[in-house]
């Protein structure tokens, strides 16, 4: 997988990556190429012609997790709320998709453990995921107001006119109408988002079989344990720079 120059999508990520009094949030929206090349594209071998096996077989997912209860709610139009802790990395949700929603082709998924290789090599490996680690998400709007909610809980009125920006640019990289859109879930032992002092997260996947491409929207919420108010004052600002960055770039 490539990553593709995006300069919109670096000027999001950096003013949704900051921190709080109560923790940091780092957020990536990357977008890839499916154009294997390297060690991906020996990867994409090894897993495409394991014994038999083919890149056109069907394989189960977890189940969706934006149907979660964790996930169903909505704070755009709601008071700002405090953050949220979620101990559990997987979650369950409602089974009431139809069996082909519940799958997932041995070609697609390689892709998507080739995007999280890609955004997080080398310091974690990816190749050992399986179709249980992920979930197709049929859903838009609970996708939206998975991502949504999360952001609004720490970021309050802020991130109220960052969200349509932030979708916005989303749509312009990968057309968001005619992707595919699957989910992440933590292993709870060994990624980013199972570490010590990780409040939350999310993964999502949009992927483009026309454009060949993956879009990966990912966030992560790390507790601090200490803070300041002469920190807090300096995050406020920084926050109010990199908004006011983002719009230039968005003009």
């Amino acid at each position: 997988m490539k990553l593709l120059e995006n300069s919109k999508l670096d000027a999001i990520s950096s003013i949704l990556s900051f921190e709080t009094p109560a923790c940091d949030i780092t957020t990536r929206v990357e977008s890839y190429s499916c154009k294997m090349a390297g060690d991906p594209k020996k990867l994409y071998k090894q897993l495409r012609n394991e014994p038999g096996t083919s890149p056109h077989d069907l394989e189960i997912l977890g189940p969706s997790q934006t149907q979660s209860p964790i996930y169903n709610y909505s704070l755009l139009n709601s008071p700002t709320q405090v953050i949220q802790t979620n101990p559990m990395a997987r979650s369950i949700s409602s089974d009431d998709e139809s069996p082909l929603n519940k799958t997932i082709s041995r070609k697609t998924l390689i892709f998507l453990i080739s995007t999280l290789n890609a955004s997080f090599q080398p310091d974690y490996e990816f190749s050992s995921c399986t179709s249980q680690d992920f979930s197709r998400e049929t859903n838009l709007e609970l996708v939206k107001n998975a991502v949504d909610s999360r952001f609004i809980s720490v970021m309050g009125d802020c991130y109220r006119s960052l969200s349509s920006k932030l979708w916005s640019v989303i749509d312009e990289e990968i057309n968001i109408k005619e992707s595919e859109i699957f989910s992440y879930r933590p292993d709870g032992t060994s990624d980013p988002f199972s570490e010590n002092g990780i409040i939350w997260s999310f993964n999502f996947f949009f992927h483009n079989k026309k454009l060949r491409r993956v879009l990966f929207l990912t966030c992560r919420a790390d507790c601090k344990t200490s803070t300041n108010d002469e920190d807090n004052e300096e995050d406020e600002s920084l926050e109010l720079n990199n908004y006011l960055t983002f719009e230039g770039v968005m003009d």
